[in-house]
């Protein structure tokens, strides 16, 4: 089962939406991201939101269409897209996407890119991607990890969330790196690329932001 999670960012930001279907993907929309979601044809299995920047008009289509609603009020401490996400870790699928997460708000967009942070915290082993038109982007804890090349995302970066990361290696990559300590603002290992089919990187302490990005 996979989870595909759209919230209300900007509409030109969001890549195909059909490639992402699936016998076992189950959609869900936040707050106007349901109505984007109803745009496309596609009825979410969930919604949530206070529902505030959609009119009346389009709430009501919604109400319609969808049984699934879970509205709260604007006074919470959680945003709409942690309800969902937390909803969705508790189904335990094998991987949750999210979009309509990027663009607009810079304080919507940096936490969303925090709300990753939520199965390393809770020891949940399902994977978060963000996903926009141009980007990809989860985290990794320290490990060894396999990547494969895409030709839709050339470039890969690595970015600390931690104060450092620690031996990061990097392996089939046009920049290789061997047991480097990477600090918290370092812009070292960004736009990177990868040289063959796969390539490899670890690191022995902390979190890395990994972004796969095209022009």
């Amino acid at each position: 089962m996979i989870i595909n999670i759209l919230a209300g960012g900007p509409e030109e930001l969001l890549p195909d939406l059909s490639s992402y279907q699936g016998d076992e993907t189950i959609w869900v929309g936040v707050d106007r991201g349901v109505f984007h979601l109803l745009n496309r044809n596609i009825i979410p299995e969930k919604a949530f939101g206070d529902f505030d920047s959609v009119s009346e008009e389009e709430l009501s289509v919604i109400e319609h269409q969808v049984t699934g609603i879970k509205r709260y009020k604007p006074e919470k401490d959680e945003t709409d897209m942690e309800l969902a996400l937390n909803w969705a870790l508790e189904q335990k699928p094998e991987s949750v996407h999210l979009f309509g997460a990027t663009g607009g708000r810079l304080d919507h967009l940096l936490a969303n890119v925090q709300l990753l942070l939520n199965p390393i915290k809770a020891n949940n082993p399902v994977n978060v991607y963000l996903v926009d038109e141009k980007n990809i982007v989860f985290l990794k804890e320290a490990g060894h990890y396999k990547i494969k090349k895409m030709a839709s995302k050339k470039y890969i970066s690595f970015v600390p969330l931690t104060l450092d990361v620690t031996d990061l290696t990097l392996e089939g990559f046009k920049f290789p790196l061997k047991n480097r300590h990477i600090y918290l603002g370092s812009t070292l290992c960004i736009s990177n690329e990868l040289i063959s089919d796969y390539g490899t990187f670890s690191f022995s302490k902390g979190i890395l932001i990994v972004i796969r990005s095209n022009d």
